[in-house]
């Protein structure tokens, strides 16, 4: 069974979390296939966006215990790190969606939990219905956020409130969510107010768009410094990049640009 389901059209890859009568609770199979997706789609460089739902009436109620349990050498062998890439399984299915290098953005209804949380801080905008339901739900059983989810949290919320919601386990909505900075936008139809933000970018260049994802995350850990010289590198690459071109002439000719595929990255960051 595919618990990943990927289409892509006009550039842009929906991807849906397809376990819907478990609620789209992670198995190791699904962990897999997320990063095997992710992977897939940051080699394609004519990729433009990324949009990641659930589906059925959840985006994802998070780790699927009872299934999980069942396998102890499988779920021993998952947390082990890859000695070049620094991530376990488990974390590498949420960090495998900042390492592509377009907009990655999750639309989020129904219930988030847990894991799902973490594969939601994964994308670098998240949509979600007023009545969703979030929880870091890990705390309810005695452990931590472990998806990459602390760090990601604490960036997009802040350490005060990144503590409290790890430690408490406390249950909100999509209301609370934003108002908490957990979510970007509210949206009775994410999915919908999802794609429609990923079809405005069409009209950007896909190389700045890269740059300046690269460029924001790196800011988050780098020093003042580095983000400078990171700054200056990055322009003087887009200014000789032909995508800036075509958006430079097609700004001035009142036209829509027909962008080249996206450059390849220059350095990996992390």
């Amino acid at each position: 069974m595919t618990y990943v389901a990927v289409e892509t059209h006009n550039q842009i890859a929906r991807v849906r979390l397809n376990r819907p009568d478990k609620l789209n609770a992670l198995t190791l199979e699904t962990l897999d296939e997320l990063i095997r997706v992710a992977r897939r789609l940051r080699r394609d460089r004519t990729l433009r966006a990324v949009v990641i739902s659930g589906a059925g009436a959840s985006f994802s109620s998070g780790l699927d215990i009872a299934a999980t349990v069942r396998r102890p050498a499988g779920v021993v062998r998952a947390f082990l790190p890859h000695p070049f890439r620094g991530t376990n399984r488990f974390q590498e299915a949420c960090w495998a969606w900042r390492r592509i290098e377009v907009p990655v953005i999750a639309a989020v209804h129904g219930h988030c939990y847990g894991g799902g949380v973490q594969i939601a801080l994964a994308a670098d905008f998240r949509y979600a219905t007023p009545d969703s339901q979030w929880s870091v739900l890990e705390g309810k059983w005695g452990i931590i956020p472990d998806m990459t989810g602390i760090r990601s949290l604490t960036e997009v919320v802040g350490p005060d409130v990144a503590k409290r919601l790890t430690m408490t386990a406390e249950r909100f909505d999509g209301t609370e969510a934003h108002r908490l900075g957990l979510v970007t936008e509210l949206a009775e139809d994410p999915v919908k107010a999802a794609t429609a933000f990923a079809e405005s970018l069409l009209s950007r260049s896909p190389d700045a768009l890269a740059a300046a994802k690269r460029l924001v995350d790196g800011a988050l850990t780098g020093s003042a410094r580095r983000t400078f010289g990171r700054e200056r590198r990055e322009q003087i690459r887009l200014l000789t990049l032909p995508n800036t071109g075509i958006l430079r002439r097609a700004v001035v000719r009142k036209q829509t640009p027909e962008f080249r595929p996206r450059a390849r990255r220059m350095r990996p960051w992390h």
